[in-house]
């Protein structure tokens, strides 16, 4: 009687091929359960391989944030956009900035138009929406406690430093070319409505903005807005990108800027930029869109700057936008940058970087100057491209006829390579025309 009782006492038996399976089954759960979470769990935007995101802070309400710095996140273009897209808008829309009316005299108002028409031409270029929302930037900034109180002195903040300015235009050798007229016209006409109440509600309050291809280190601390084309738009976090932030009253006395007499009467006599009022440390912005020649609206010339090496290509990608034929020329010397297609042998070995499209062709390429940068040889410019030249004595009567006009380069000269006999046209500024589809 005593054995059938302990018997039942114990319960089944499990036997060995069953518990072997049970065994099994319980690793497999503790293997795929971690897999399952990270390949459903909701991500969050991490940095790429070498970046580093600074922690996220909130300027408290007693303190005015200050204009950081640029600097650029470690990182490809490509890694760029992927790191942009993840980042989120910030929950609960835009909010649109109230009306700006300018109050003042004649000449102040028409020095604050042409400033708001040089900031809006040259960042934009030669369209309507991105120099709308360039004009909605520079007001947000007017308003906001953190920036300088003149419409002059936000666009031509931090100018007399090469390294300072807010807007690239104004520090990186871009004035040196003169619009066109009909561009010129265009862009007044955009910041006189923007001075006169209109407003471009899509970037909301925003007081920054960059393109996807870029990550400067200051964009963790600020909220993400709004997005227009390639570019992304900004404010500052807690109170001070709030409505109640940007209720300062600007000045209604603007300076004259010496830099703009070349293209504003208003401006003429002006001196530099050291009255201004509230000139701080500032910081650029990045993806200016570079602006076509005159005569011909596939080819860009424009300066560059060398520690944005690893995003050449993408820039030239965005201003060439969906055009069949483009050229893309830049120069990290100013000094050397031409103002036409005709440029040079002096210049043209000075170019950094140049990219070519013919789809017609089926060539699209991408040169670098590999003096100056680092490159696999397949991607760098001809020996006879970067080979710097001296300029060719100026003709005389004698030896060419004053009419001849200069020959725009070729696809060949792109590559370096002269044609025999081809002459050399000494540099000459010619005027910008319509700008680069804005993508801001």
């Amino acid at each position: 009687m005593t054995a059938p009782v302990a018997e039942r006492r114990a319960g089944p038996r499990v036997s060995a091929p069953r518990l072997n399976t049970l065994l099994a089954l319980i690793a497999i759960a503790a293997v795929m359960l971690p897999l399952l979470y990270a390949r459903y769990a909701p991500s969050t935007p991490r940095p790429a391989a070498g970046q580093v995101v600074p922690p996220r802070t909130v300027v408290p309400p007693t303190v005015v944030p200050p204009v950081e710095p640029v600097e650029l996140q470690a990182i490809s273009p490509d890694d760029a956009r992927a790191y942009n897209a993840a980042v989120g808008f910030v929950a609960g829309g835009v909010e649109a900035a109230q009306p700006y009316r300018m109050l003042g005299g004649a000449e102040d108002v028409a020095r604050a138009t042409d400033c708001l028409a040089a900031a809006v031409l040259y960042e934009a270029g030669d369209d309507a929406v991105g120099e709308r929302a360039v004009a909605q930037v520079v007001l947000n900034r007017l308003h906001h406690p953190a920036f300088p109180k003149t419409v002059c002195g936000v666009v031509f903040q931090g100018s007399e430093r090469t390294t300072g300015c807010q807007f690239t235009f104004t520090c990186d050798g871009a004035m040196r070319r003169t619009p066109g007229e009909a561009a010129w016209r265009r862009a007044r006409e955009v910041a006189q409505a923007a001075l006169g109440g209109s407003v471009y509600a899509p970037v909301g309050l925003a007081t920054h903005y960059h393109t996807n291809y870029v990550v400067p280190y200051w964009q963790s601390s600020l909220d993400k807005i709004a997005q227009v084309g390639t570019h992304l738009f900004f404010r500052w976090t807690g109170v001070w990108g709030r409505p109640g932030a940007f209720r300062r009253v600007p000045l209604s006395v603007e300076p004259p800027i010496g830099k703009l007499a070349f293209l504003s009467d208003a401006h003429k006599g002006g001196a530099g930029v050291g009255d201004l009022d509230g000139v701080i440390a500032a910081t650029p912005f990045f993806g200016r869109a570079a602006l076509p020649l005159a005569g011909d609206s596939n080819v860009f010339i424009t300066a560059l700057d060398p520690k944005q090496a690893s995003s050449f290509a993408a820039m030239a990608q965005s201003a060439c936008g969906d055009r069949d034929r483009c050229k893309f020329m830049g120069w990290t010397d100013t000094e050397a940058m031409p103002f036409s297609a005709a440029m040079s042998p002096g210049q043209m070995g000075a170019m950094s970087f140049s990219y070519l499209r013919d789809r017609t062709a089926n060539l699209e390429r991408t040169l670098w100057n590999c003096t100056e940068f680092k490159r696999p040889a397949g991607q760098c410019m001809k020996r006879a491209a970067i080979r710097a030249a001296a300029p060719p004595p100026l003709p005389t009567l004698d030896d060419a006829d004053a009419g001849d006009e200069p020959r725009p380069l070729g696809p060949a000269e792109l590559k370096g390579i002269r044609r025999k006999g081809a002459p050399a046209a000494s540099p000459a500024t010619v005027p910008l025309a319509q700008g680069a589809a804005a993508e801001r």
